[in-house]
């Protein structure tokens, strides 16, 4: 099964998000675009920070020095990311595919990150922080997700914990809550394994 981890916005826990599903499923990873970061990149920090020997990590497919938009980083390097350039990694395993921004970054001017789900008829996993404005921000997303009929496998919850913003998400959303991710101070291997287990208890009481 493949699964396309997006996120509300940006800097809402995508990553740390990825790497504890990678753990929990001990799945491939895959960051088709990064933006920036490239002294330590999304594929490196996951690498770091799973503990299974049986993950694979594929490339990315492009690569951009600036923490921009897709689009306006790529015409930064006076280049224009190709959609049919992106090709979804073949695996015999689960694969976790980690987005860049949230579902309405543009890739170029006619494409944005929502197209490539679609064009890899992918099911979603959405990553949703507490901080005021995230219910209208997490019903958005959701809305554009029913609206192009993708397949949301359910919302996890990063951070910080608010029960009156995450029951109303749940109720208005109608959408599985897949589980959640606790704030710490440290984020390493033990912090990821534990949430790993956590997240697979949740996934199975569901």
């Amino acid at each position: 099964m493949n699964y396309f981890v997006t996120g509300i916005g940006t800097d809402v826990g995508k990553t740390i998000v990825s790497a504890v599903l990678v753990e929990a499923i001990q799945a491939d990873y895959w960051k088709p675009v990064q933006c920036g970061g490239l002294d330590y990149t999304d594929t490196q920090r996951v690498k770091n920070l799973i503990s299974n020997s049986k993950t694979q990590f594929f490339e990315e497919t492009y690569t951009f020095k600036h923490p921009l938009s897709p689009h306006a980083a790529a015409k930064l390097e006076n280049t224009e990311i190709d959609i049919n350039n992106i090709i979804l990694p073949q695996t015999q395993n689960n694969l976790i595919i980690e987005g860049a921004g949230g579902l309405m970054v543009p890739l170029n001017n006619n494409f944005l990150m929502l197209d490539l789900i679609k064009k890899f008829q992918l099911t979603v996993i959405l990553v949703s922080k507490n901080y005021l404005g995230s219910i209208n921000h997490t019903l958005l997303t959701a809305e554009v997700l029913k609206l192009n009929n993708i397949p949301v496998a359910g919302i996890i919850f990063n951070g910080i914990e608010n029960k009156e913003s995450e029951n109303f998400i749940e109720k208005y959303t109608q959408l599985k809550i897949y589980g959640r991710v606790n704030y710490e101070d440290v984020i390493d291997k033990g912090f990821i394994k534990r949430n790993a287990e956590k997240l697979k208890s949740s996934s199975n009481s569901n």
